[in-house]
């Protein structure tokens, strides 16, 4: 369709981008940085992830007034690898096999001990089932990642029992594989991956390489996402378009101008924490505004 010459019109259009983090991958896989960057690279993302067709430019000749600017972060289950990556296994120390005598209730101790080296998802699935079981979890001594003593004296029904600390130190041996605190113990006091990247990070808004505003990222509330009133959900603000922050004066990107946005993590010990998130999570920065563009 032909574009009306000497007429533009003035519409409500936000632009956004993200940074996703797949299932079963951590985020130094998708940035290994110590900036985000958004508005940067926007090929091969779906409209879900950005709604840009140029990195860092308006589309045609388009030009933007940016009234608010926003963080959205989901609040996703983690998923974990059945191996990670590098093919770490968590390391331990040697557990006592127990095994079940016949006419008591209490098992005996069989006469070898194992090793235990299980992947992240194994591991954080026993976790799991731990915590709902008493804080004890009962492992058959033939899984695989059990490891015992050659020629062990083995039977059939010989187990270990992992209680909640010693999986926690477990999938801690993994080191750089292991998730955060926050991914391992959700919701307990621990803290929130959400409250983890927003009081850890400063989010800066560059237009034509100068600095527009710059501030930690706890000054931009999302104003989207679910709510919940009860301790089992969080969320980075008030799910209200008014419940996030605006510019006291518009800021004014012109046609053909770069911007962009960069989140950047400060602290080196904490980017290593933070480097460790599984996914799946994504992370949107929305600049709510008014596009200006040909009326066609």
């Amino acid at each position: 369709m032909a574009i009306v010459q000497g007429i533009r019109e003035k519409v409500h259009l936000p632009i956004y981008d993200s940074l996703s983090i797949e299932p079963g991958k951590q985020l130094r896989e998708t940035e290994p940085t110590s900036i985000l960057r958004f508005f940067v690279d926007v090929q091969k993302k779906t409209k879900l992830e950005t709604n840009l067709q140029s990195a860092s430019l308006l589309p045609h000749y388009n030009t933007f007034e940016a009234r608010a600017m926003r963080v959205v972060i989901s609040d996703l289950p983690p998923e974990f690898p059945v191996e990670t990556t590098s093919g770490a296994k968590s390391k331990s120390d040697e557990f006592p096999v127990l095994r079940p005598v016949e006419g008591q209730e209490e098992p005996g101790d069989a006469p070898y001990d194992v090793k235990v080296e299980l992947g992240v998802k194994r591991l954080m699935e026993l976790l799991e089932e731990a915590r709902e079981n008493d804080g004890v979890v009962e492992v058959p001594a033939d899984e695989p990642g059990v490891i015992p003593p050659d020629n062990p004296a083995f039977l059939d029904g010989d187990f270990i029992e992992l209680t909640v600390s010693k999986l926690e130190k477990l999938i801690q041996s993994l080191e750089k594989s292991a998730p955060p605190l926050e991914q391992i113990r959700p919701n307990n006091g621990a803290g929130t991956i959400i409250g983890k990247l927003i009081y850890n990070t400063v989010t800066t808004l560059y237009v034509g390489e100068k600095i527009m505003i710059q501030m930690p990222t706890w000054f931009f509330p999302a104003g989207a996402g679910p709510y919940s009133e009860s301790a089992g959900a969080t969320t980075h603000g008030e799910p209200s378009p008014t419940a996030t922050f605006r510019f006291a004066e518009p800021i004014f990107i012109d046609k053909q101008q770069n911007f962009r946005v960069e989140i950047e993590v400060p602290d080196t010990d904490t980017l290593k924490e933070l480097q460790k998130i599984y996914g799946p999570l994504n992370l949107w920065v929305v600049l709510d505004g008014y596009m200006t563009r040909d009326v066609q």
